[in-house]
């Protein structure tokens, strides 16, 4: 069961102006003992978009220096770098009393046309033949493939594709950004965990610390979140107290439409 409701995170998306480039922002209310990291990188894409405007938010990397209170003042700076007729680069940073919960970079990019092209997405996955399963952070329809549990402790291949969906989602395409983006903070330190035997992301926080170090998403295509999307993960290396993982975001025709990339700490308790 979602620990909130989607409502609750489109409201968390309306951010108030508090000067140039700078927003204060609603924090989502639940019993999490930290700001989710979703949450942020939402706000960032949304908060660029208004601030540059006539552009759209193409890529992102950051980086959480702490833990964030979701009962503190949090307010979102995103200085313009670059301006041009084109291409847009803005720095962002997320705060509370001045301390930075999260830094980084955004890019936005004006829509043209151009050549492209995509390599094939591996197959054999589809809602239909995926599980119902729910995750606390991710307020819509989620299903997994293989009926893959990722609280599980049962030892696997680091991999997961998780077929999502949102009809009730808003029609605005930096929101519809901005929700996905926040759903791609959800499952890879689990799918990073089921190469390890007996350990999930259902031992956080008694058995393991795990925690996000860096976060990057790229956008290729715009983003129908109201139809089905996979989010195709794996996690090629870990070790060092480090984990890492990759994924790709394809609509239900098999198009690429956004590719992310994620460090994190795992670190056993003693």
């Amino acid at each position: 069961m979602s620990a909130f409701e989607l409502s609750d995170l489109v409201g968390c998306l309306a951010l108030e102006s508090v000067g140039p480039d700078r927003f204060r922002v609603r924090n989502l209310p639940m019993d999490y003992y930290r700001i989710f990291g979703g949450q942020l990188l939402a706000q960032a894409i949304v908060a660029a978009a208004a601030a540059e405007g006539g552009k759209t938010v193409t890529s992102l990397a950051v980086t959480f220096p702490r833990e964030g209170d979701w009962s503190a003042e949090t307010e979102i700076v995103v200085p313009s770098v670059h301006s041009g007729r084109t291409f847009a680069t803005r720095t962002v940073e997320v705060l509370q009393a001045d301390r930075p919960l999260m830094v980084g970079t955004i890019l936005l990019h004006a829509p043209e046309p151009g050549e492209g092209h995509q390599v094939p997405v591996p197959d054999g996955s589809s809602p239909d033949s995926a599980s119902a399963t729910e995750f606390s952070m991710i307020p819509w329809e989620t299903r997994g493939k293989d009926g893959v549990d990722l609280s599980a402790p049962e030892q696997g291949a680091p991999e997961f594709d998780l077929w999502m969906r949102a009809p009730d989602a808003p029609d605005d395409p930096t929101v519809q950004q901005a929700l996905l983006a926040h759903a791609t903070d959800r499952t890879l330190i689990g799918t990073t965990l089921r190469a390890h035997a007996g350990l999930s992301q259902a031992d956080s926080p008694e058995r393991i610390h795990t925690a996000v170090v860096s976060h990057s998403l790229w956008f290729h295509a715009p983003v129908q979140l109201r139809d089905w999307l996979c989010l195709h993960q794996h996690s090629p290396v870990s070790g060092g107290g480090r984990g890492f993982g990759l994924g790709h975001v394809v609509n239900s025709q098999g198009g690429i439409v956004a590719s992310f990339a994620q460090e994190s700490m795992i670190r056993l308790l003693s």
